[in-house]
Order: structure tokens, then sequence, then C-alpha cells
């Protein structure tokens, strides 16, 4: 099979498409024909050998994708050859293997995707769609009523927190750096859509609030954004850093004089018993209609560089997958 491949961490370049050896199912294994991967800034950070869990050299980057089950091993009861499913970090905590035309996982890691679901839609929920479920709800404590502010709502992330904000009866304001990403924030539900590089848009959220400021910020660049979110959220406010590429300097007597909780996440520190109602929260939502996974772009695997780069461009819109 065709898989990229990653001899030695560094930049895009690093990543090549080669011919390796199928994968063959052991005892509770199945292997699946991947119809579509998806990328993480994650994948990007791992690459680069600039992340907190780093896989032995050589590697496949990815752990999201949607297929087909191409075969299965022995004790394998749930799965058979022909059968859709999905994988996910979220599911297995693997961030490796998925860019290729084929996958190996225990069958405990895969889930059957539902019928109308389409490939690259499920490449969306390892990642994307769980990690906007725990910074809302199990980090973020988000309750009906509330107004939240999606500090960077139009990438894949964003635009999945907007859809289980609104499925969860929160007020929701989401910011985009372009116009196809502002109209995409307010396609998706958000009731205000904030153009992140005007000067002033701050205020406008701070206007929407009727001076009080949001009681969550969901923060998918805390380098650039965290001090102006401790002076725009609410008293008693939760900020959920979800993205983070630097460095910055604050002023902590906001979060004393506010008694702001500043909470980070990382998804694999969730547990399987965290993991499991989450992705069954996630999975009935789509099934319902509620939750739609934005594809913005899908790239050749060939292009697995190309998509490294523009995941982490700014104007994100939707979900990148890669196609074998």
């Amino acid at each position: 099979m065709k898989a990229i491949r990653v001899d030695a961490f560094g930049g895009p370049e690093v990543m090549r498409l080669q011919e390796v050896s199928d994968p063959i199912p052991g005892s509770g294994e199945v292997v699946i024909d991947i119809r579509a991967a998806g990328v993480n800034p994650a994948d990007t950070y791992m690459r680069n050998g600039a992340y907190a869990i780093l896989p032995q050299l050589p590697y496949t980057p990815g752990g999201d994708a949607g297929g087909v089950v191409a075969a299965v091993g022995p004790d394998v009861e749930d799965f058979a050859v022909g059968d859709r499913v999905f994988v996910g970090t979220a599911l297995s905590f693997d961030l490796t293997g998925c860019y290729a035309e084929k996958v190996k996982r225990r069958a405990s890691e895969v889930m059957p995707l539902p019928s109308g679901v389409g490939f690259a839609a499920a490449a969306a929920f390892g990642v994307s769609y769980t990690t906007a479920h725990y910074a809302l709800f199990e980090r973020g404590g988000a309750r009906s009523g509330e107004t939240v502010f999606i500090h960077g709502a139009s990438g894949s992330v964003g635009t999945a927190a907007i859809q289980l904000a609104k499925r969860a009866g929160l007020k929701v304001v989401g910011s985009a750096g372009s116009a196809r990403g502002l109209a995409l924030i307010l396609e998706e539900g958000a009731d205000l859509a904030v153009d992140h590089t005007r000067k002033g848009y701050l205020d406008e959220v701070k206007g929407y609030t009727g001076g009080r400021g949001p009681e969550l910020v969901l923060e998918m660049l805390a380098n650039i954004n965290l001090a102006a979110d401790m002076d725009l959220v609410a008293k008693y406010g939760r900020i959920i850093v979800i993205g983070n590429r630097g460095e910055i300097s604050v002023n902590p007597r906001l979060a004393m004089m506010k008694e702001l909780d500043i909470r980070g996440i990382a998804l694999w520190n969730a547990t399987p018993e965290q993991m499991k109602p989450m992705i069954q929260d996630i999975i009935a939502g789509v099934v319902e209609g509620a939750l739609r996974p934005i594809i913005g772009r899908e790239m050749p695997l060939a292009d697995a560089a190309a998509a490294h780069v523009a995941v982490l461009a700014p104007g994100a819109y939707g979900k990148i997958v890669l196609v074998p």
C-alpha cells in the first residue's frame, strides 16, 4: 500500500509518499481501507518533533479516518469485511497510521459509521468534535442560556463547537478572519460573527452581552488572545485554552478581581469513562441532524505536506482531509 512516512522530525517536506507492506490483522484487530483521513494541527506539531507525544521513527502521521473494513483478525465479532467504520484519536489515543491507504486498529478502537454519514465527515469525529465537546462541557461547564465566545470559530473545532453549543441551548458568538469564514459561522448557527482582524471587534462581543462579557470563552490561539480574553470574559467566567503556539504576558490581577477560571485541555487527558459518553453524544447529534461536519478541503494523500501548511494558515474553514 501507499503511505506517508516521516523518517526524521522537521518541516512539511519530511513527509514522503512511499510503498509499505500492507498491515495484517492479529487477534482482536481489523484492517480498514481508508477513504478519508483527517488533518489536525497536532499532526504538524508531532511532525516537527515539538509535541508532548512523539512516535518512534519512522512513522505514518494521522489518527482520524473513515473507511471500510478490509480484513478482520481472529476473535473479532463486532465487525465484518465491508462494514463502514471510523477510527479516531479519541478512540485509541493513537495519532499515527492514518495518512495511508490502510490502517490497523484494535476492534475496540473502531466504531460503525452511521448510515448517510460520509467518510470525510467521519474524519472529523476523532479530534474536532471530541475536542469541542470536551472544551464546552467537560472542562467548560457550559450551561443552557449562557453565552460562549468561540475565538477562532471557522475551523473544524470551531464549527463543531458552534453546532454543539447551539444544540445545548447556548448563545454563540464566533470570530473569523475572512468574509468566507464569517459567513460560515452564521450558517452554522452563531448568533453573532465578528471579524478578528478588525480593531474593536471585542467591543462588539461585549455589546452583545450587554457589557457583561460572555460566561465562557473557547480560545484557539492563546499566545495572541489570552490577555484580551481575560479582559472580555464575564465575572466568574471560564476561559478554555484549546490552541496555543507560544508564550504571552498576562496580568493575573484580572483573574483575581473577576475570579476567573483559565483551563487548558489536552484530549488525551480524558479518561475512557469520559470519552465514551462524549462519542455517543456526538454520534447521536449526527444521527438527529444537529451536528454536520464541515469539510473545507479534500486533498490527495500525496499532498500531505501542503495540507500541513494549509491547516495552520490564517482563514481556517472547516476540516481538511486527505483522500488516498
